[in-house]
């Protein structure tokens, strides 16, 4: 009888299958810098829904709380949004390291990007209006 376990790293019980069943190991600086990257935009996710708690709590103060709580129910649901593109982005990218294919473009960068300009600028007309209206 051996001692000897099957290899974590390689064997079927290494999650999620859809991932690490496929094509061969990459290298692990890859691999790595993939994580990092789900990590931020983890990061940035949550960040998002901070700042919709933070806006929520400044609506309790603010003539305009509606609005307020509006922008921060659209940001703590970016944040969600987000959360859950970092998931599936991680594992479009790793399944390509494995695969030998190209990488896949950034899908949530856009909609990032679209979605902070978006509320960026009701902010700012809000402060405009509180500040002349």
């Amino acid at each position: 009888m051996s001692d000897i376990s099957p290899d974590p790293a390689t064997g079927p019980e290494r999650r999620p299958a859809s991932v690490y069943g496929v094509g061969t190991e990459p290298d692990a600086r890859f691999s790595l810098a993939n994580e990092r990257t789900a990590l931020a935009w983890l990061r940035t996710g949550l960040a998002l829904v901070a700042g919709g708690v933070a806006l929520t709590t400044l609506a309790t103060f603010a003539v305009a709380g509606p609005l307020l709580d509006l922008v921060a129910a659209l940001a703590c649901l970016a944040g969600g949004t987000l959360a859950v593109g970092a998931l599936v982005g991680w594992r479009r990218t790793e399944r390509a390291l494995r695969l030998g294919r190209p990488l896949p473009a950034p899908s949530a960068l856009p909609i990032l990007v679209i979605g902070v300009a978006a509320i960026a600028a009701v902010l700012a007309g809000y402060a405009v209006v509180q500040a002349f209206g």
